[in-house]
């Protein structure tokens, strides 16, 4: 996992596959004014979902994590909290793993909860579960990159 602000992200283009290529779209382009979407930016190898999110009780977040991507989350007009888990602890299987949506839920809880605050980016490797969105009340635009692992 890696938690940082944006403008450090050029010392993690090495670790994270096609995080330089996401790093010119989102230099390039007003996250704000864009419609909330699905932007395909190398095709199922790059993505980028930019959410109009309402943040939830951590209670009714859920601990997952993923095979073939790996997460990036971006909150970018309120801070959230998220919860992270090494994924070979997990002992609860909310629910199996979905291949056509890569991720599988866990009814485990966080060992580490944490702050992402706005402008600052959270990794979610698949060996990192992870249970974002915990922003009780808040509404806000997030973006999800998806990178896939090479």
């Amino acid at each position: 996992m890696i938690l940082d602000k944006l403008e450090n992200a050029s010392q993690y283009f090495e670790s994270v596959p096609r995080f330089e290529e996401f790093m010119q779209f989102f230099n390039s382009n007003d996250l704000e004014a864009l419609p909330a979407c699905k932007i395909k930016l190398d095709g199922n190898d790059l993505f980028v979902n930019i959410l109009d999110f309402k943040g939830k009780e951590a209670a009714n977040c859920k601990m997952e994590a993923h095979h073939d991507y790996i997460d990036i989350q971006i909150p970018l007009g309120e801070d959230e909290q998220m919860g992270w888990k090494a994924q070979v602890d997990c002992e609860s299987i909310k629910e199996e793993y979905n291949e056509g949506k890569d991720v599988e839920f866990y009814n485990d809880k966080a060992v580490a909860t944490f702050t992402v605050p706005a402008g600052h980016f959270a990794v979610f490797f698949p060996s990192d579960a992870h249970q974002p969105g915990i922003a009780p009340g808040k509404e806000y635009r997030k973006l999800i990159v998806k990178t896939r692992v090479d």
